[in-house]
């Protein structure tokens, strides 16, 4: 009863922000304007839709007899393209708690918040752990606020980090454990929120997620998992991985920045795909929405084959061009 009165005070609608987007070769999603996301207009795939100013601009003046009203909407419909992608990484963590809230108040039991930038996902260097761990905060107090404050118990990988965690955040609203702890997890938990699950880990992950499905079933949420890793081998690994576990996770929300472009969603939205607009500088278009992730193949349909890593460049230099592009990024939202 406790949590389905939390659930009915959730919010429904989803975080918003608002700075420049990077520049071409960044690789996050920036807009100028402030709007409404993650719940999408549209109720079927769109098929290579472009708000292309081109396009737009030879319409009005094909119509002169529309009025400042009419004038408004097409102008708006223009800004709207990219108008749902965050701000910063820090408004993006925001923005990912706002649809994992959404989607535990419909329901949903098994979801994954995956950003895919490699401040995240390379925490060799100085002072990255501890930024990660921050952001992991920021994601779990936004996910207790729009639950209707809700028992979330976190879980780190290891008891280090779930020690030295709880003794820093004294005030946390949530409470803490690992996935090698005897009892990870209580029935006084509502939703559990695995931070950084490795493959190393991946047996206690796969128990935990086994003994929550027992009555009453909790919601899990896997915040930014690296289950699939080259050290457990590729091919049949892999897929009966992804087959037997992570399908029955929804992807509540993702971001992935790419080259010359950037796939996002934003439950409930679709999937977006978004290019560069060379017209707008700092800007993107939308390309395709999409009811399930994109692949590989789909994506360099979209793009062209100009975001096609085999194609003119060598490995070393693909990988100068992306960790250049990432340097770019994290020097305008430190500004």
């Amino acid at each position: 009863m406790r949590m389905e009165m939390a659930y009915s005070s959730l919010r429904s609608s989803c975080y918003t922000a608002s700075i420049p987007k990077l520049p071409s070769t960044s690789s996050l999603f920036l807009h100028p304007s402030s709007h409404t996301c993650c719940s999408s207009r549209f109720n079927r795939i769109s098929k290579s839709r472009i708000y292309a100013k081109f396009d737009k601009f030879e319409n009005l003046e094909a119509n002169e007899d529309d009025n400042d009203e009419q004038l408004d909407e097409q102008l708006e419909e223009i800004e709207e393209g990219d108008s749902c992608l965050p701000s910063d990484l820090e408004g993006a963590v925001r923005q990912s708690g706002q649809a994992t809230a959404e989607f535990v108040s419909s329901g949903g039991m098994r979801a994954i918040v995956e950003l895919l930038i490699p401040q995240l996902q390379f925490l060799d260097d100085e002072g990255a752990q501890a930024e990660l761990w921050e952001l992991s905060k920021i994601f779990l107090d936004t996910l207790i606020q729009q639950s209707g404050g809700l028992r979330v118990k976190a879980v780190f990988p290891d008891a280090g980090a779930a020690a030295l965690l709880k003794y820093q955040w004294k005030d946390a609203a949530f409470g803490f454990s690992s996935l090698g702890d005897r009892k990870p997890v209580t029935s006084e938990d509502e939703i559990i929120v695995m931070v950084v699950p490795d493959y190393q880990m991946l047996k206690f992950v796969q128990k935990i997620a086994s003994e929550l499905l027992d009555d009453p079933p909790r919601p899990l949420i896997m915040w930014n998992p690296r289950l699939i890793s080259a050290d457990v081998g590729v091919g049949i690994n892999v897929r009966q991985l992804r087959r037997d576990f992570l399908s029955k996770f929804t992807v509540v929300y993702s971001m992935k920045p790419l080259p010359t472009g950037a796939v996002f969603r934003c439950y409930p939205g679709l999937w977006k795909v978004f290019y560069d607009d060379k017209e707008r500088l700092n800007r993107y278009l939308l390309a395709k929405e999409m009811i399930r992730r994109p692949d590989t193949e789909e994506l360099e349909m979209i793009f062209g084959g100009q975001d096609d890593p085999e194609k003119g460049t060598s490995l070393f230099d693909q990988a100068a061009g992306i960790f250049s592009s990432f340097n770019r990024f994290m020097k305008v939202i430190s500004r």
